[in-house]
């Protein structure tokens, strides 16, 4: 990997870092959802709901399309999910790993 790739997948990750950005692209693995329906599932205002949409539309991980008033979101790019799972299982491990430090081999008290 270049420097220059790496630069380029360090800001992928730096736009997913964010926990209403990672329930954004959850909720957008269901399935195309509209601003309305996506900015009813937080409990913030529309403009930082639409920073946060922009953040991932910037890199490519969501789209958008115009439907009469409202806008379309798409997530264009489904692997992401597969990297938030991996990332379930990275934090699984380590807190099995401490558990066994904390409690021996057996994970009991």
């Amino acid at each position: 990997m270049t420097y220059k790739e790496a630069e380029f997948k360090a800001r992928v990750l730096k736009a997913m870092a964010h926990p209403v950005r990672l329930i954004i692209v959850d909720l957008l693995g269901k399935g195309e959802l509209s601003f309305s329906e996506l900015k009813d599932r937080f409990p913030f205002d529309k403009s930082t709901i639409s920073k946060h949409l922009a953040i991932l539309r910037d890199v490519g991980i969501v789209s958008a399309r115009r439907q009469g008033l409202d806008m379309i979101y798409k997530l264009e790019i489904p692997c992401v999910l597969e990297f938030l799972e991996c990332a379930t299982r990275v934090l699984e491990e380590s807190i099995e790993k401490q558990r066994s430090c904390l409690w021996g081999a057996g994970g009991e008290r």
